[in-house]
């Protein structure tokens, strides 16, 4: 059994009520499970593949889940990366490798189904990409309508692609995502269609399961847990999943969640600097790295709690560096992700050169999103295919040039 509470004032409300922020104080709403009921078998959790429903017993859903088959997503060890900037224990948890690209898919498992679950016939969404992505795909599949709303011209070439395929109803703003937000938080509250976006407690239930993976690919508690930030929703969420299976006696601590923001949009860095007791939104966010170009971002105060409470924080880093860590995690480990989701190892680069990461520290980083996801950053920072007359002599002449 869980219900839904208040992050602020502690008021509870009934699972089944679409709620998206108390209607007491106006905060974040939580999934709370009564965990001191629940019988959990460890041995049971490490029979089932390795996936989102592996830890079906703390999710809220209890009907047949819409599901792509995601989660599972590989960890790897960033041998080449390490060696150069003294980290030997450096790790990488690519959630790119899920069904639409994206760790978006391990929310939208959870939120679809529970759109089912409270028997709503419509999902939307405001995205900077893979949110939209995510949606369309998992409505698709459950075989209901989708509205996606994107600021206009700011979202990979990738991401809409995906969303048109899958089938939504796409419609792009001029303004940015934080005014699109606010327009399909409206759309919902009037209209009745299900909001998905990560305000929504139950999308950051499944996402909390990439540190509940991450634990089991390593074999233990790393040291530190390293995530992109732009919504703040996966930071808030993996610690949420940690803090549970600290009560259920599963864990004895919880790493040090530490947030990576581009420089250009980084409100949460700049609350973390300044002991600031919340978010101030920045009006204007820009960086290359879309899917964390959001200047007011709603799950700030969970965020906050996840870092301060953890002895964790926060850096920013400039498009440059992202770009640069795109650059290395392709040629040095084979990783192809898109821009954002290099933030979390570029931050971990600066963090190291600042002096705030120890260098024997166990260190996760999530790397959130495929390098597909937006080919265009890409092409642009390669170089062309050479182009050549058909003979061995213009092929060996090329060779040689590079």
């Amino acid at each position: 059994m869980y219900r839904l509470v208040c992050v602020e004032c502690g008021e509870s409300f009934p699972p089944d009520e679409i709620l998206y922020n108390c209607t007491r104080c106006g905060h974040l709403l939580a999934v709370e499970y009564d965990l001191a009921t629940l019988e959990i078998d460890r041995a049971a959790w490490d029979r089932r593949p390795l996936s989102v429903w592996r830890y079906r017993e703390i999710l809220p859903v209890s009907i047949p889940p819409v599901s792509l088959q995601e989660g599972g997503t590989p960890l790897y060890h960033l041998t080449r990366i390490g060696e150069d900037i003294g980290l030997p224990h450096l790790y990488a948890k690519h959630e790119g490798m899920n069904p639409t690209g994206s760790f978006k898919d391990r929310g939208m498992t959870v939120g679809v189904s529970m759109a089912m679950q409270l028997k709503k016939t419509s999902v939307a969404c405001a995205s900077t990409g893979n949110t939209s992505a995510s949606l369309a795909a998992y409505a698709a599949k459950a075989g209901i309508p989708a509205v996606v709303l994107l600021p206009a011209g700011k979202v990979a070439l990738g991401k809409v692609a995906q969303a048109l395929m899958h089938g939504a109803k796409v419609i792009s703003i001029r303004g940015n995502f934080d005014r699109a937000l606010e327009m399909v938080h409206d759309l919902c509250l009037s209209h009745g269609l299900y909001l998905l976006n990560s305000v929504n407690p139950f999308r950051l239930e499944g996402q909390k399961t990439i540190g509940l993976e991450a634990l089991d690919q390593l074999g233990g508690i790393p040291d530190r847990m390293v995530l992109p930030v732009g919504n703040a929703g996966n930071i808030s969420a993996v610690y949420k999943g940690f803090t549970e299976l600290v009560s259920l006696g599963l864990m004895d601590r919880i790493p040090m969640m530490t947030g990576i923001q581009a420089s250009g949009s980084s409100p949460v860095v700049r609350a973390v600097h300044e002991h600031l007791p919340e978010v101030i939104p920045e009006r204007d966010p820009e960086t290359v790295a879309t899917a964390i170009r959001i200047g007011a971002p709603v799950n700030a105060e969970k965020a906050l709690t996840a870092i301060r409470r953890t002895n964790g924080t926060a850096a920013s880093v400039t498009d440059q560096e992202i770009l640069a860590m795109q650059r290395d995690l392709a040629r040095k480990e084979g990783i192809g992700v898109e821009p954002a989701s290099a933030a979390s190892v570029a931050g971990v680069k600066k963090l190291l050169d600042m002096g705030v990461i120890d260098r024997d520290e166990r260190i996760v980083c999530v790397v959130t999103g495929h390098l597909l996801k937006d080919p265009e950053t890409v092409i642009r920072q390669c170089d062309p295919p050479l182009e050549i007359d058909a003979d061995l002599p213009s092929l060996l002449s090329a060779l040689q040039r590079s």
